[in-house]
């Protein structure tokens, strides 16, 4: 969202269509901001945050960073598919990085015009890129390229907070996903940002409490 105006836009429009996201307002810490420069390097870094832990993402994330250095296409194409692992990626991770490289210095993908583009033209050229699926896209397009209307209905964390606010008997699938969030164009965006919220401060709390750190 560019501003606050538009996220306060966007809460009393989610909050006047949906009295379950009125309810989650008010059981959630503000929404943080989490806007990150698009680009190869924050792009890298959604590939490296694939389905680990955010604590082993951010652990080898600091070697990589520390390796590739600046951290430009060029770079990552100097290491070898072996060295990157090690340094903590998995062979798969290695090569989705080399590939991403080799993508943006062929310009097979333009990654910084990207913005000029509509929301499904971006999800096409980025999932183009071997390694980049859905997932991947969606979260570079929230928080890289600013966009409003992205759904990433494929994430457990958004399913289960969906699931049990919606009390649900079943964490819903990335279909029911998207029809339930039908609605809630054209601010699904921020729609996803709440339930994320809503997953730690609601959904994980119990288990939190249970095992303080």
């Amino acid at each position: 969202m560019k501003n606050e105006g538009d996220i306060a836009e966007a809460l009393a429009f989610l909050s006047n269509q949906d009295p379950d996201f009125a309810h989650a307002l008010t059981l959630i810490q503000p929404l943080p901001e989490r806007r990150r420069p698009a680009g190869f390097e924050h792009l890298t870094k959604i590939i490296v945050e694939q389905q680990v832990s955010l604590a082993s993402a951010e652990a080898i994330w600091k070697r990589l960073a520390g390796a590739v250095t600046p951290f430009v296409p060029e770079r990552m194409l100097a290491h070898t598919e072996e060295e990157l692992r090690g340094l903590g990626l998995s062979r798969q991770k290695a090569r989705y990085c080399r590939a991403l490289a080799e993508d943006i210095l062929t310009e097979r993908l333009g990654l910084d015009a990207l913005h000029m583009h509509d929301d499904d033209n971006v999800l096409t050229q980025l999932t183009s890129v071997k390694g980049i699926g859905r997932w991947t896209a969606e979260i570079y397009m929230i928080a890289c390229l600013g966009r409003t209307d992205i759904w990433p209905a494929g994430d457990v964390a958004l399913q289960s907070a969906f699931g049990h606010l919606k009390k649900l008997p079943t964490r819903p699938d990335a279909a029911k996903m998207d029809e339930l969030a039908e609605p809630l164009r054209p601010y699904r965006t921020v729609a996803a940002r709440i339930l994320w919220r809503y997953y730690a401060d609601v959904v994980q709390a119990p288990t939190r409490k249970k095992n303080p750190e």
